[in-house]
């Protein structure tokens, strides 16, 4: 709930005070004429964080909630600001009134919403699919082939029906992680996540050269060659607005989440707060793929100055954003989370492996046993794990009831997959017993 809310409410908190700060800036340093929609369409395009930024200075290792925190809110702030952009473009913003106001809202909640209900059901679906279909089970590449088409699917379907394959892609990778991957032998598994990793590090790769190619485009930058000094204004207002709608919104969110937090150790502390703020002041490929969506014509060429100007100004924002910000963001963790190797001990993730399972469920004599022998401090227990043993009567609570009684049997999941006899995973389950 804290990544949905610092990724959507912040990401338009994040919209707001960046369109109308640019309205009221850009207006007295006389750029050009831009449109109401073109504002609009500046604090969708400088909202968007840039997560491969982020998390290429993060070490999921040593500040796992962290991770977490910063990995959820980009991918979701990414597809909100996707979906707000498209969601401007749709309208003639030209002669704007409450009605139009209104149907852009409309709009974007359609999206929004509709893009999150097809990711799960794609996602349901291959688990459904390759929970039934026992062809795939005695075959890795059989297995690993339609994980991979099933996820490509979802976003094909998103194109298709003109929604926001970010979002539709990023529910569904949360619904295969929870129900499909655990459908498919243990060798599938380890290969599927290494598959998808390899991907994932091709794919930054291309990311950071389309930013440096972008960065020599000679043609927007001898546009714009005689007013240098208004370049360098508008990319110092743009960042000036990206570091107050980012605070505007990660502060006061932070309060109203730890609100609802009644143990310490579970709420966002202040300097997790400014990490956060911090770490999510870069900007990259989402920026600048919608800012030439906005600002060139057919090809990518423009000899409007008030474009060429716009996109100079997002790739100056991109590179120093990347470069300043994400060479201190490494150094401002380790100044305010110093001990990192006993926040991994107390917030980690997820345990992967069935063996980890089994330790939340050890009795009480023994661990009361095991905290009398001796004078040492033992690591407090993280949340999932004191959910998992002793779940008091929260919406978790509710929803695990809800999923082991009806979407498991029919999905699968972790203790609901059907093993093949002298898989690895069935020899690893009787290992452990």
């Amino acid at each position: 709930m804290t990544i949905v809310l610092f990724g959507a409410v912040g990401t338009l908190i994040s919209f707001i005070i960046i369109s109308l700060g640019a309205m009221q800036f850009f207006k007295k340093m006389n750029i050009g004429p831009l449109t109401i929609g073109d504002y609009l369409a500046i604090g969708a395009i400088f909202s968007a964080t840039d997560s491969v930024c982020t998390l290429q200075v993060l070490n999921q290792d040593e500040t796992p909630l962290l991770y977490s925190l910063v990995f959820g809110e980009g991918v979701v702030n990414d597809a909100t600001s996707v979906v707000l952009f498209n969601a401007i473009q749709s309208f003639d913003l030209s002669h704007i009134n409450s009605g139009i106001a209104l149907q852009l809202v409309g709009n974007f909640l359609y999206l929004f919403i509709s893009s999150t209900m097809l990711g799960v059901l794609a996602g349901l679906l291959s688990a459904y699919i390759i929970k039934k279909l026992y062809f795939g089970r005695h075959s890795t590449d059989r297995e690993v082939a339609l994980m991979i088409l099933m996820a490509y699917f979802s976003y094909m379907l998103a194109e298709l029906f003109y929604l926001s394959g970010i979002l539709t892609v990023f529910f569904c990778g949360i619904v295969m992680s929870h129900y499909t991957w655990h459908n498919v032998t243990e060798s599938s598994r380890v290969t599927t996540k290494h598959a998808f990793a390899t991907l994932s590090f091709v794919a930054e790769i291309f990311i950071f050269l389309y930013v440096g190619m972008d960065a020599l485009d000679i043609e927007k930058w001898r546009v714009v060659s005689d007013s240098l000094g208004k370049s360098v204004g508008v990319s110092a207002v743009l960042l000036g607005l990206i570091l107050l709608g980012r605070a505007a919104f990660v502060f006061p969110l932070s309060f109203l989440s730890n609100l609802t937090k009644k143990s310490s150790y579970e709420k966002v502390d202040w300097k997790q707060q400014v990490t956060i703020w911090w770490a999510g002041l870069m900007r990259g490929a989402v920026s600048m793929a919608l800012a030439y969506n906005q600002f060139t014509s057919s090809g990518g060429f423009t000899q409007l100055r008030e474009n060429a100007l716009m996109i100079t100004s997002t790739i100056t924002v991109v590179l120093f954003s990347t470069v300043a910000f994400g060479l201190m963001t490494k150094p401002l963790v380790r100044i305010l989370l110093p001990s990192s190797k006993q926040l991994t001990r107390m917030i980690s993730s997820e345990p992967s492996s069935p063996k980890s399972l089994i330790l939340p469920f050890l009795n009480n004599e023994t661990e009361s046993e095991t905290s009398q022998q001796g004078n040492t401090s033992i690591p407090r227990p993280t949340s999932l794990r004191m959910l998992l043993s002793a779940p008091s009567h929260t919406v978790h609570y509710y929803w695990r009831k809800f999923d082991n009684a009806f979407m498991r049997p029919v999905f699968g999941g972790r203790g609901f997959t059907p093993f093949v006899p002298g898989s690895p995973t069935e020899r690893t389950e009787h290992q452990w017993q």
